[in-house]
């Protein structure tokens, strides 16, 4: 009788540290993926991106967050007044627990002397000389967006965002990417190309008018791992996001 083995690999999960999130995650992130979260502008996407690299180095795992559009003393400076409850934001950012880098990368990156692909190579490299240095294991780039100023054509452009998530991939860490969308509406959602490279994909919807505007969240894959399917609703709070999810609701 012939004998068939099968291997069972056991998905290794890195909880995002936020509660609401990583219940509609069905516990959190598979380890070393590569998730892009996309909104409009004022959806959160750099506070939610953020809050993850802040709840993970409180859990003694360093942290990266590659500023590409804002100077990092802004990021650091914004994270604090959004969450003003969290006061020890400082601390982890002076202990190294949590590095915040970039401001010169896009500037490299657009040296009018080089090729297109040259320079978003050489950004690529630093970034990835500052994750195997420092020893980090979760890392932020925001915004993706930023990366479309350094490549316009589109196949390029898609060619390179795939070889950097494959590296990052391969240096061990979980990345989430923040990305700008179209349309804040659910309704009038357009895909960018970059979206399908990605082994996940939360969307962060404004609805309403004004005062009235309502912010929602929906995961919309995460490759190889089951997550909820329900648009949720969140709040940005002084303690961090609060995200009204069914699952966590139930528990």
């Amino acid at each position: 009788m012939k004998q068939v083995f099968i291997r069972v690999i056991l998905l290794e999960i890195i909880k995002s540290g936020i509660e609401g999130l990583d219940a509609m995650l069905y516990g959190g992130f598979p380890k070393e993926d590569q998730v892009m979260i996309a909104g409009g502008p004022g959806a959160g996407k750099t506070l939610i991106a953020f809050e993850y690299i802040y709840r993970n180095a409180k859990q003694g795992n360093k942290g990266i967050f590659f500023a590409l559009e804002e100077d990092p003393k802004k990021i650091v400076q914004n994270a604090q007044s959004a969450f003003s409850n969290l006061k020890d934001i400082g601390d982890l950012v002076d202990k190294g627990m949590i590095m915040i880098e970039g401001k010169d990368l896009l500037t490299t990156a657009l040296n009018k002397y080089d090729e297109a692909e040259f320079g978003f190579g050489r950004m690529v490299s630093e970034m990835e000389s500052s994750i195997s240095e420092s020893g980090a294991t979760r890392v932020v780039i925001d915004s993706s967006s930023a990366f479309e100023l350094v490549i316009k054509d589109p196949v390029l452009y898609r060619r390179s965002m795939w070889s950097l998530a494959a590296n990052l991939r391969r240096l061990g860490v979980t990345t989430v990417f923040t990305s700008e969308t179209r349309n804040p509406d659910r309704k009038k959602l357009v895909f960018n190309s970059e979206h399908f490279i990605f082994d996940g994909m939360i969307l962060m919807y404004q609805s309403g008018e004004a005062e009235k505007r309502i912010h929602t969240l929906e995961i919309i894959k995460m490759r190889g791992h089951n997550h909820s399917f329900v648009t949720a609703p969140y709040e940005i709070t002084p303690d961090g996001f609060k995200i009204f999810s069914p699952e966590l609701m139930l528990r």
